[in-house]
């Protein structure tokens, strides 16, 4: 965590109409690399509700996109192949982050206060995990307060190389729905995830919260779906969320056949 991040709780605010609107937030790490949000770039780039919104002329913020640009280029890539006209920028509050428009997508300096735009699309990824959990709150609702209508906020983390990885989707109202992904090969069982949880719900995985009852659940259809082993864990995690379905987990599952485990649930399913 930022050493003061403890001090961004009264920064979060939005400022009146017609003053200069200044940064919110801290300088994080700042660490990225190649194809890390990849799982989430696919899975955004099928989203009927991202390619509703890109059918016009729309904005997508990466907000705190670190010390490389790559990331904010490589999910530029995918939504331009939405929409050409689709103007993507990244947002860094530390200004020596801050680079030259290119490969499709221009740079400024701002943060949660998302630089005064009203955006349709919004993304933080390994931001606010290094932010104190009280915190989360405060910033959630800058952003999804400048929401452009029918806009959407996707909150998340990932590990380094992208392999486990999870987010949050908000719309104006609130936070909507939890989504893990991992690699296929890249974990023993679902829970393992459990690592790279948004920073709301990483301390929530104990006995007791909701989020740990579905990992929980989760393991042990995985488990229960062994036999399925010798088709590959792609195959075998597909009969688990089965299993999960039939036990009356409102699960999400996808309509193509995807190359990711994923699983998406309702945010009141795991709301702590």
């Amino acid at each position: 965590m930022a050493d003061h991040a403890h001090n961004l709780r009264a920064s979060f605010k939005i400022p009146p109409a017609g003053k200069k609107i200044k940064p919110i937030g801290v300088i994080t790490r700042g660490t990225t690399g190649v194809n890390r949000l990849r799982r989430f770039d696919r899975w955004c780039f099928h989203h009927p509700q991202v390619r509703a919104l890109a059918s016009a002329p729309a904005l997508a913020l990466d907000v705190g996109y670190g010390a490389s640009h790559t990331t904010t280029v490589e999910w530029g890539r995918w939504l331009h192949r939405l929409s050409p006209h689709l103007r993507v920028v990244g947002l860094e509050i530390n200004p020596e982050r801050v680079l030259p428009a290119q490969d499709g997508v221009s740079f400024e300096l701002g943060g949660f206060e998302l630089a005064g735009y009203q955006p349709q699309l919004v993304r933080a990824f390994n931001v606010l995990r290094q932010y104190d959990v009280e915190q989360v709150a405060d910033a959630w609702e800058t952003v999804t307060s400048r929401l452009a209508p029918g806009g959407l906020f996707f909150e998340g983390t990932c590990d380094e190389i992208g392999r486990r990885c999870s987010w949050i989707t908000l719309d104006s109202s609130g936070p909507v729905a939890l989504t893990l992904a991992w690699h296929p090969w890249g974990v023993e069982k679902p829970s393992d995830v459990a690592e790279r949880l948004p920073k709301v719900l990483i301390h929530r995985n104990v006995p007791g919260e909701k989020i740990h009852a579905l990992l929980e659940a989760a393991d042990a259809a995985w488990d229960y779906a062994a036999g399925w082993e010798p088709y590959g864990p792609r195959v075998r995690w597909e009969k688990a969320r089965l299993m999960l379905v039939e036990q009356g987990w409102p699960i999400e599952i996808p309509r193509r056949r995807v190359g990711d485990c994923l699983l998406t649930v309702p945010w009141e399913v795991v709301a702590p």
